[in-house]
């Protein structure tokens, strides 16, 4: 009798110790998240603190800019992140370099909600989770007539006034193609054509910006009037200088999308996969659009016409969007640098 008794004391000992461990394991799965590192108090009130709750997870950043972080997963052969952000340009060289796999659509349902062009807009890898736009902002107070067209930015009105963003920004190379054709050419056949419009724009440019922030202190300055930019730093120019414009162009502004894509070394490949359907859910992308985050790609996001007047919003405002082929155009980047560099001394 005793020795039935202490065999099942020990049975039950052992079982207690296995679903220990099992907890303990749960407990120690880290999520290694890359990404820029920007409102980083947002982004753990809103994805961080509720994922971790429902992960049972630890979750450690990778933080910096697309190139570096991008770079460094590449010189890792693809390890040591389980989920990288990175905008649309840069995820496609990651495409191209081999370092992310496909993503299974059926473990992230909530993509059925996203904007058509987010789903899949590299084919079989990572979606996108918040869509922007490049256009044309000015100082309606300053510039007068209106802009209506990328034409416009070769105004002889406009001389030293105009801000570009650099070359190596997401940006810059959108540049290229409008100079080609503002020029009646496609830069990717005619480069030269395409820069010989860059040579005609150089009397209106005043800098070349690297970041947002450089581009907000040339405007709150009043260096500069007009800039094409992209529209999440259209908040912070309006609260520099409340007249700045974003321009409704005649030929449309460009889609950027902002991807989350899995690196092929991730170990943690059901957990990413569970990451990046939450932070497509309704609820998530709600509270990024209201809190002036990112623009929702989920279209059962409803904001107030004030709420949504800084960002790219609703079907109409979509669906005018032009999308860029960019493995055409990292084929075609490294020349372009050179001859910008060439035309603005740098």
């Amino acid at each position: 009798m005793k020795a039935r008794r202490f065999a099942r004391i020990l049975s039950l000992a052992l079982l207690a110790a296995v679903g220990s461990t099992a907890a303990a394991h749960a407990q120690s799965k880290t999520l290694t998240i890359s990404w820029w590192g920007y409102n980083g108090e947002k982004m753990n009130a809103n994805i961080i603190t509720p994922f971790k709750k429902i992960c049972g997870c630890e979750i450690v950043f990778e933080t910096g800019n697309n190139a570096d972080r991008l770079n460094k997963l590449k010189l890792r052969d693809g390890k040591g992140v389980d989920v990288i952000y990175l905008t649309d340009s840069f995820s496609q060289l990651g495409i191209e370099q081999g370092l992310f796999q496909e993503i299974d659509a059926s473990k992230i349902p909530n993509l059925a909600d996203s904007y058509e062009l987010g789903k899949a807009p590299q084919g079989k890898y990572g979606p996108a989770y918040t869509i922007g736009r490049v256009g044309i902002v000015y100082d309606s107070a300053k510039v007068n007539p209106p802009i209506t067209a990328w034409g416009d930015l070769w105004r002889d009105d406009l001389k030293s006034s105009v801000s570009l963003p650099g070359i190596t920004t997401t940006a810059g190379p959108l540049v290229v193609l409008e100079a080609g054709k503002h020029g009646g050419a496609d830069a990717y056949d005619d480069t030269d054509k395409a820069f010989s419009e860059i040579e005609a724009l150089k009397p209106n440019v005043v800098k070349n910006y690297n970041t947002g922030s450089e581009l907000v202190n040339l405007i709150s300055t009043g260096e500069v009037r007009v800039a094409l930019a992209q529209d999440f730093t259209l908040a912070s120019m309006q609260a520099a200088v409340p007249t700045m414009t974003w321009a409704k162009l005649t030929d449309g502004d460009i889609a950027t999308l902002n991807t989350v894509n899995i690196p092929k070394g991730s170990e943690n490949v059901e957990l990413a996969h569970q990451f990046i359907n939450f932070i497509l859910s309704k609820d998530v992308q709600q509270a990024e659009a209201e809190q002036g985050v990112d623009a929702p790609i989920s279209t059962k996001v409803s904001l107030t016409p004030d709420q949504a007047k800084i960002w790219t919003y609703g079907p109409d405002m979509v669906a005018g969007l032009t999308r860029i082929d960019y493995a055409k155009m990292n084929a075609a980047k490294a020349d372009w640098i050179d001859r910008w560099n060439e035309v603005f001394g740098q």
